[in-house]
């Protein structure tokens, strides 16, 4: 390795990290329960996809699913850096819902399966940005 790669490789991998982290300031939240038959059929049907999708990989992905659907949105089952998110979710009820929050603010907010294209596609948006 020459002396100039050696000095800057340092200064690429800072760059190449700087951009990771500023994507995963975007958090996409998935709010269920495991007694959830939507949520069962969200599962079966986009999960795996999404998991193995690009944008999975942009982001930081994090799943509220306690035992029963009804506890979903007690504040036992939200970390607490997540306690702000859920404080702006206006209608505490409904699974499975999903949550995009880019810099601690709650910027797509989608309830039921049918919500999760709306939700991929302003995901699409805000990467794309």
């Amino acid at each position: 390795m020459n002396r100039r790669a050696f000095l800057f490789a340092p200064v690429a991998a800072a760059i190449a990290l700087g951009s990771a982290r500023a994507a995963s300031d975007i958090k996409v939240i998935y709010v269920g329960g495991w007694d959830c038959p939507p949520c069962t059929t969200w599962k079966n049907a986009h999960k795996a996809k999404w998991l193995a999708s690009p944008e999975f990989r942009e982001v930081t992905w994090i799943e509220v699913e306690p035992p029963r659907l009804k506890e979903a949105y007690q504040e036992r089952y939200w970390p607490g850096d997540l306690k702000p998110v859920l404080e702006q979710i206006p209608r505490k009820s409904g699974t499975p819902r999903f949550l995009i929050v880019k810099d601690g603010k709650v910027v797509s907010n989608g309830f039921g399966v049918s919500k999760w294209m709306a939700t991929m596609a302003d995901l699409k948006k805000l990467l794309g940005d």
